[in-house]
């Protein structure tokens, strides 16, 4: 059974995501997600941060160059899953 988390859309809405994979990349830590309700749509990379209090957050990543790097390695890992 997949994990499921519920974020706020850009409207402040709940929206529930299944999460595909978490995978490190350097130093940072990532989440590949998919909205539960939309399996064609395509799939979010967020890179996963702590806020003051230590709490896990997901963040969008802004940076083309990470974001490109980020989802290479996704891409890269389910590949590697697939053999």
């Amino acid at each position: 059974m997949q994990e499921k988390i519920v974020l706020l859309d850009e409207d402040g809405k709940p929206q529930e995501f299944v999460i595909l994979a978490t995978f490190g990349l350097d130093d940072d830590d990532y989440a590949a997600l998919m909205p539960a309700d939309n399996i064609d749509s395509p799939t979010y990379i967020l890179r996963m941060e702590r806020d003051d209090d230590g709490d896990l957050i997901l963040v969008g990543i802004d940076d083309d160059e990470e974001l490109e790097d980020a989802i290479e390695a996704y891409e890269d890992m389910q590949k590697e899953n697939l053999q």
